[in-house]
């Protein structure tokens, strides 16, 4: 498998520290606002990366954290009576909640920050003694990380130093350099009493970037194999993490994936232009799937450009997956193939996902079977139906998609089915019963009204069987 370097800047043959072990931590959200299509597109890179690693038979260990103390969370509830702590975990559920709907995989740890600050104090410590950072002079309980100590800085984003702008993330009020950044803020009186921890350095709170590098180390130790996040976390936060880990001694991350940025209506997605589409608007407007299969079908080193009209081609194409699925399941049913067709993934989808995870040419491989399997089964070619079957599912449960999987199917969508299939299935009946008296005007107004309602009736060998049209 090769995969893309950020760092490298080139693609990787991908060798795990740990033979068939992997280790990966994905920067979580910071929880001070609803999540967006952004926040989903990125969750879902990282669980198709996940997957693909574990059907290749690796061990994999996923991390993903959450930021739950921070400068916006603090901002969010100034003047009002939401308690800080109260907003982050009402948000982090909203979160959860958008993650589970798209069938991403819980992960195997995902810490808060405000539960390792400990951990946190403790790198800085190291980092204070090693000459890489320094308390502020100016009592205010600040601790910088000193970038001029550590020659290596930029070597992420191969940015020079002495070009870098200056560092935003705290306040500059005792900083050596303007390019230095907080590792640890002293508490404001503007600040909430509770949203402070005591420190050698006086009571505060850490700064953003310390809390990936404390909490990737204490899950996954020293080193582990894949770092992941957005593009827009390239600098300067996955830069500072690599600073300060490096510099106090950690090998940290052997290899670095970016996901790409959403756009809407080829426009950026941003606030000031309020062109923001939200998960739960996302997930209201179009199937779960539908929108599982939109937020993965590009590279996900790609800009995707988000429009209405792409999710309707998505459940377009998910209707084509399950058409294919449940049409070959009933043609085999109670044949000597009905239990045959190994689930495995076909070479050139291996070979599609084996490359930097090429999830659009792995799609391409899906669709070019799920025609082939549609053509068997014109030429009732059982055998191949099969088998084709099977590498469709195979490739569909790879991919979070298989339309049949009960993670799609709730007791109410089966309880739904159920009446309807009840309903016209009486319908059928009623035009098989006229077709055998040959009464064809009456056998006519009943697949009128079926299609009307928007039913396709499809005849076949064992009998009628119907489906919703898309």
């Amino acid at each position: 498998m090769r995969l893309y370097d950020s760092k490298a800047q080139a693609l990787r043959e991908f060798v795990p520290i740990t033979p068939g072990r992997v280790g990966i931590y994905v920067c979580g959200p910071t929880v001070q606002s609803s999540p967006h299509i952004g926040h989903l597109r990125s969750a879902l890179v990282y669980d198709l990366l996940r997957r693909w690693l574990s059907y290749r038979g690796n061990d994999v260990t996923f991390v993903r954290n959450v930021t739950d103390i921070d400068d916006k969370i603090l901002a969010g509830v100034e003047g009002g009576s939401e308690p800080w702590w109260a907003l982050a975990y009402r948000v982090e559920l909203e979160f959860t909640a958008g993650y589970q709907r798209l069938g991403i995989l819980a992960p195997t740890y995902e810490p808060r920050a405000t539960a390792s600050v400990t951990e946190m104090q403790r790198l800085i410590a190291e980092l204070i003694d090693g000459g890489h950072a320094y308390p502020a002079d100016d009592g205010s309980g600040d601790v910088y990380f000193d970038t001029d100590s550590w020659p290596d800085y930029g070597s992420l984003t191969r940015q020079r130093r002495e070009n870098m702008e200056a560092a935003t993330d705290a306040d500059p009020r005792g900083k050596r350099d303007p390019r230095d950044f907080a590792l640890w803020k002293g508490a404001k009186p503007s600040e909430p009493a509770d949203a402070q921890w005591e420190s050698p350095w006086g009571a505060g709170r850490p700064g953003w970037h310390i809390e990936c590098s404390a909490m990737s180390e204490r899950y996954l130790g020293r080193q582990f194999d894949i770092h992941g996040g957005g593009l827009d976390l390239r600098f300067p936060h996955h830069e500072n993490e690599l600073a300060q880990s490096t510099a106090a001694g950690r090998a940290f991350a052997d290899y670095w994936v970016h996901n790409g940025l959403v756009n809407i209506g080829g426009q950026k997605m941003s606030k000031s232009l309020g062109n923001s589409v939200f998960a739960s608007e996302l997930l209201e407007s179009a199937s779960p799937l539908a929108v599982r299969y939109l937020l993965s079908a590009a590279h996900y080193r790609s800009t995707l450009d988000y429009s209405p009209g792409s999710l309707a081609e998505a459940q377009a194409a998910v209707d084509r997956i399950e058409g294919f699925l449940e049409r070959a399941t009933r043609r085999l049913a109670d044949t000597r193939f009905a239990s045959t067709g190994l689930e495995v993934v076909p070479d050139a989808f291996i070979d599609a996902m084996d490359d930097d995870l090429a999830v659009p040419q792995a799609l391409a491989v899906l669709h070019d079977a799920i025609r082939a399997g549609n053509a068997a089964l014109d030429h009732e070619d059982l055998g191949e139906v099969a088998t084709l079957r099977g590498a469709v599912t195979a490739m569909t449960e790879v991919l979070g998609i298989n339309p049949l999987s009960p993670l799609w199917n709730s007791t109410e969508d089966h309880a739904a089915r159920r009446a309807l299939d009840m309903l016209v299935g009486r319908l059928i009946s009623e035009r098989a019963a006229a077709r055998a008296e040959k009464d064809w005007a009456r056998a006519d107004r009943v697949r009128g009204e079926l299609t009307a309602a928007g039913i396709t009736i499809e005849d076949t060998p064992t009998g009628a069987h119907w489906s919703l049209e898309s």
